[in-house]
């Protein structure tokens, strides 16, 4: 009798625990388990000395979301369990993983997480609520950080040439997003640059999401490897030069800037094609 008695007694435990709506909450969307993003590690850099460094340039390009081969970059707006855009996944390494976000392209002067939140949008703002009687009322209501205005990246590359091995390199050193918004009190559009990523030191966060693959979502690669590969659409807009590496846009307008930035991707271009011989 005391065995019976025991058996319902766990019975009854074991019901309690594991309740019905506690087992929906980890039902799984997909028929196998994905393990090839989560827990990856970027691939390590080929090692370069300086003594085979023969030449070297650093250049600034801008990459723009609203073209069809950088949307991944911007999509999806608002977070999903097994994907986010860039700038939530750069967002989520400097709340959750002390990733470092600077000033400026040099790396030195750090942002506060309260500067961080006020330079990606979020903060306060008033708004007319209609009450019950049919009148308004000015509420003051928090904003949350607008992701949906992170519509460009600013990236600083340095291409070197490796006498070594006969290689031109180029290595990814800063993102940087750019905000277009809207200001309350003119009205105006503006754009601004929100902050400055160091990328060697984001590599092994952004190896560890996956960025959205059109044809195929078992093909689906991080974002680590999205920038290695170079898979993106970008044109220069800065690069090294003896006037404080002023932008392009500085000295030219118009069709003469994207003229400008062509030209400087065509030197590149030709002073590897000449260091061969056929």
């Amino acid at each position: 009798m005391k065995r019976i008695a025991l058996f319902f007694l766990l019975g009854a435990v074991i019901f309690v625990e594991n309740p019905q709506n506690s087992r929906a909450q980890s039902v799984d969307d997909n028929v196998y388990t994905k393990k090839n993003i989560s827990g990856k590690k970027p691939l390590d850099y080929v090692s370069v000395r300086e003594a085979d460094v023969m030449w070297s340039k650093k250049l600034w390009q801008m990459i723009d979301c609203r073209k069809r081969m950088n949307q991944p970059l911007y999509y999806p707006v608002r977070d999903m369990e097994e994907r986010k855009s860039l700038i939530q996944v750069i967002m989520h390494g400097i709340e959750n993983e002390e990733l470092t976000a600077f000033r400026s392209d040099q790396f030195r002067e750090r942002y506060t997480i309260d500067e961080i939140y006020q330079e990606m949008g979020a903060g306060e703002e008033t708004q007319q609520i209609q009450q019950p009687d049919g009148t308004t009322k000015d509420t003051v209501i928090q904003t949350g950080i607008r992701y949906d205005e992170i519509k460009q990246y600013m990236i600083k590359e340095q291409w070197i040439f490796d006498r070594k091995y006969s290689q031109m390199r180029v290595r990814v050193v800063g993102i940087c997003p750019i905000r277009e918004y809207i200001d309350d009190d003119t009205g105006e559009k503006r754009k601004s640059q929100v902050f400055w990523i160091h990328y060697p030191e984001a590599r092994n966060l952004l190896a560890n999401f996956e960025i959205f693959n059109r044809r195929n979502d078992a093909q689906r690669i991080s974002y680590d490897d999205w920038f290695q590969q170079r898979r993106f659409n970008s044109y220069v807009v800065q690069e090294t030069n003896v006037y404080g590496n002023r932008m392009i846009n500085e000295y030219t307008t118009g069709k003469n800037t994207l003229l400008e930035a062509r030209k400087i991707r065509q030197e590149i271009f030709e002073f590897e094609h000449d260091l061969w011989e056929y």
